[in-house]
């Protein structure tokens, strides 16, 4: 892969005066696009998949970048979860619009459908992915790509994805593949939660392993390397969702996520999320003396107290803990949730419940909820976990683009 990315480098220099400067900051697969003159879209009439994270390394919003392409013709925009400028709250539905700045629809694909609708792509030549994943199964972007893909593919439509990092890195695979008897919007793809996948690299994948035969075309990034994180490839970091404003909070998602199957709150409604996780009913001190006991690589846990001005437990004292990330490549969210679950379930037996049909979907299987029931030790979970991770590192290698 790695002849092969020199190979377009070398390919695209004649385009690339303006870009040079960079160095070795990450060019996107909007800037390669740019670069090469939107060759692979000229004379099409195109739909792009996008939002507020879908910006070149300039910052300049790809939808604008297409509707002024030259020779290009940009028809159509769809919007996923928390809407075309990410401002719509997590779980709630997205309308079909009119954007107002380059007054082409804006179809919704988290409202009443979930997937393009034949009447959506009637005109289109070819549909473009273009937006920024957090790294994480149970998020809901890369579940709207291959529900995309699948409408592509059965329509015969080319699907192009302009490639971006996996903001966790490239190299750590983290947590049990899903149980391919668990479907749904947040657990589609048998995948582990952490996956280590950009989203060309799991477009791909996906079209192989679910037997698509899509027309998938991924523009490929340069620089960008495996054991990156974002703050490794000097581009800025635009949230993806209205409580995943930095890249340390996508990270701690990861785990922390899960506990939004429990009626533990995770910070939402305050300037926190993610950061932190509490309820009305928790000790905070002895939550965090127990968690700091377990030694989990990585992190550190401190007391919080923290009153949560909407969501879960609004207008309520919450104490909990707070986090702090000390090496980014150590930490292991997933690890941080199981091991959490299993002290809340030995001090809070009554008042700790887990919506066991949401955790079989964000933790991947049914064999948590057994083993948590008859009062295992969070190290077998985890050591299952890690295993059904290591295994996947293996059949994933040859989807591997850089």
């Amino acid at each position: 892969m790695k002849r092969r990315n020199t190979l377009i480098l070398l390919a695209l220099l004649p385009l690339l005066p303006s870009l040079l400067f960079a160095q070795k900051k990450v060019l996107l697969g909007i800037d390669v696009l740019e670069a090469q003159g939107f060759e692979s879209l000229k004379g099409k009439q195109v739909g792009l998949i996008t939002n507020q994270t879908g910006v070149d390394s300039e910052g300049r919003s790809t939808a604008d970048v297409l509707a002024r392409a030259p020779g290009v013709k940009l028809i159509a925009l769809f919007s996923p979860e928390h809407g075309i400028r990410g401002r719509i709250a997590h779980g709630q539905e997205v309308e079909t619009i009119i954007d107002q700045k380059t007054h082409l629809p804006v179809y919704s694909l988290y409202g009443a459908t979930q997937r393009p609708t034949p009447e959506m792509l009637n005109a289109i030549d070819v549909l473009v992915f273009d937006m920024q994943d957090v790294g994480v199964r149970f998020y809901t972007y890369i579940t709207t790509m291959g529900m995309a893909m699948e409408e592509a593919s059965r329509r015969g439509i080319p699907f192009m994805v302009l490639d971006r990092p996996d903001p966790l890195g490239g190299t750590v695979v983290e947590g049990m593949v899903l149980d391919p008897r668990i479907r749904h919007f947040t657990a589609y793809y048998s995948i582990p939660v952490r996956y280590g996948f950009t989203a060309g690299e799991l477009a791909q994948w996906y079209n192989d392993t679910a037997r698509l035969n899509a027309q998938v075309k991924v523009v490929q990034m340069i620089n960008w390397k495996r054991p990156y994180f974002w703050e490794d490839t000097r581009l800025d970091f635009v949230g993806p969702s209205p409580n995943i404003q930095t890249p340390a909070q996508a990270l701690l998602y990861a785990g922390i996520g899960m506990f939004e199957a429990a009626n533990v709150s995770v910070g939402r409604g305050t300037d926190r999320p993610f950061f932190q996780f509490g309820a009305p009913w928790i000790d905070g001190q002895r939550l965090a003396r127990l968690l700091q006991k377990a030694r989990l690589p990585g992190v550190r846990f401190e007391p919080a107290e923290f009153v949560p001005e909407s969501d879960l437990y609004a207008a309520q004292r919450c104490e909990g803990v707070r986090m702090k990330v000390l090496d980014r490549e150590q930490i292991r969210p997933v690890d941080i949730f199981v091991t959490a679950a299993c002290i809340l379930r030995d001090l809070y037996p009554k008042e700790f419940v887990l919506r066991w049909d949401e955790i079989a979907r964000v933790t991947g299987n049914y064999d948590f909820e057994h083993l948590f029931r008859i009062n295992r030790p969070a190290i077998d979970m985890i050591n299952i976990f890690h295993k059904s991770a290591q295994d996947f590192v293996k059949q994933r290698e040859k989807y591997l683009m850089y």
